[in-house]
């Protein structure tokens, strides 16, 4: 604008034609030295992907951390303990679709989630950051880059399980306009579509709100589908499914025939357990007191100085880590079998009069009901037409399905005496559990306490 013209200190740049080419020539070189840079810093980072390291800053719920390795220093990523558990806790929470991310963002704020500080003061994650870290592959130990996805070397915050029921839930809440904040019915998150189910699609419902002429309120479910224009299940006033799915608890009950047998076989298999636990228990007494009288034996053997200094230190340090070995198996005896048993005579209680138990509960009561003992619930009309039980509701109910099966062959299962004749209740019951993988001598295995050796073998 003012007619000033560049003149180079170092190089021949003016406005003559030779500094003009040279201007030009330069130019050329230094672009062709950026492309030349740019290609080759992308080389690296693909040869970094394809090895598992991480791009750039970690993620929430990680830092990057500088360790020495053979005298250089090496970057490398670890799991931030303070934050890493909220991130865990961000994917169980919302996958139980019961959160929105605006929700989910107040909850893990007020449990102390924030930021980590740099550039900026730590403070709380955003909602759009959140919804980011959510569909972030980089928290089940994968890294993508530039659309390939690579096995990373970093730890797993989630598992790929978790992982993808948050994007189903992401999926089924993105465009539907819902509302949970103001629309929360404790029967969302549960319900799904079973004409989808039928037709080989997993769809969720929605819940929708209308306003009649008269101002009145109306709730429905829907499913999703029916957005997409290829479901043809109509609008379900939400009462309506709420009666159906009281209906639906009183085909999960157990008989009480059953809930005993099944008692019984635990009660056997807990008394089986605690011989062998017994029985191991004083086989490692008695290599433990074994070991002793050798490391006295080595004492005395020391203050004679008749062996090896060398030798002596050697032999005495195998005995102490093999005394530290059985201690720690003896400590371990005990923790078995109690915690599973204690688990599934809750189940057998808890299905013991299911339909007046959830009559009875209220919206938040009913809510956990539900999500304890289904993992899915399908609505097709006015009706649930299907289920996925949660373990380990699933289990039983399979159990008791294949009594029921074994009995019918033989006579009613209600008259089959319980001790007397061979092909009783629990013989039955221990025979469906062993063709459902339950198999009672599986639960009582040498092997499961501790790796067998030639004497728990015997």
């Amino acid at each position: 604008k003012y007619g000033v013209s560049l003149i180079s200190a170092t190089e021949s740049i003016d406005e003559t034609p030779v500094g003009q080419l040279m201007h030009g020539i330069l130019a050329s070189f230094n672009e062709f030295r950026s492309a030349e840079d740019g290609a080759d810093i992308k080389y690296k980072m693909g040869e970094k992907a394809r090895r598992g390291g991480t791009l750039g800053r970690a993620p929430l719920g990680y830092q990057n951390i500088r360790d020495r390795f053979d005298g250089r220093e090496v970057r490398s990523v670890a799991i931030d303990a303070e934050r890493a558990p909220f991130v865990r806790l961000a994917f169980e929470l919302y996958a139980t679709g019961e959160y929105t991310l605006i929700q989910l963002a107040e909850t893990l704020t007020d449990r102390g989630l924030r930021t980590r500080p740099g550039r900026y003061p730590a403070g709380p994650v955003s909602d759009s950051k959140l919804q980011a870290m959510l569909r972030d592959r980089y928290y089940i130990g994968s890294i993508i880059y530039q659309g390939v996805e690579y096995p990373g070397r970093h730890e797993a915050l989630v598992t790929e399980q978790l992982f993808d029921q948050v994007q189903l839930v992401l999926e089924a809440k993105s465009g539907s306009g819902e509302r949970q904040r103001v629309h929360h019915h404790y029967l969302k998150g549960s319900i799904w579509c079973g004409r989808c189910h039928d037709e080989g699609r997993e769809t969720r419902m929605l819940m929708q709100r209308a306003v009649g002429r008269r101002g009145i309120e109306y709730f429905y479910f829907f499913c999703r589908a029916k957005q997409e224009h290829v479901c043809a299940t109509k609008y379900i006033d939400i009462s309506t499914v709420e009666e159906a799915v009281v209906d639906h608890y009183g085909t999960v009950r157990f008989t009480p025939e059953f809930a005993d047998a099944v008692r019984k076989v635990l009660g056997e298999t807990l008394g089986d357990r605690a011989q062998v636990a017994k029985l191991l228990r004083h086989q490692l007494t008695v290599q433990h007191a074994k070991l002793d009288r050798q490391e006295e034996n080595l004492l005395d053997l020391a203050s004679d100085g008749a062996m090896p200094k060398d030798k002596l230190r050697a032999r005495l340090l195998r005995i102490q880590r093999d005394k530290e070995q059985i201690e720690g198996q003896l400590e371990q005896i005990n923790d078995s079998l109690e915690v599973g048993a204690a688990l599934i005579d809750a189940a057998l209680r808890l299905l013991d009069r299911p339909q007046e138990l959830y009559r009875q509960a209220g919206p938040k009561e009913r809510r956990l009901l539900n999500q304890a003992i289904f993992r899915k619930l399908y609505i097709d009309d006015e009706d649930v037409t299907a289920n996925v039980l949660a373990g380990p509701f699933a289990e039983l109910v399979e159990a008791q399905d294949r009594v029921k099966v074994l009995a019918s062959s033989a006579s009613d299962i209600d008259r089959i005496p319980t001790r007397t004749d061979p092909k009783s209740k629990a013989d039955l019951l221990v025979s469906a559990l062993s063709v459902g993988g339950w198999s009672k001598t599986a639960m009582v295995e040498v092997s499961g306490l501790e790796p067998p050796t030639s004497t728990l073998r015997t």
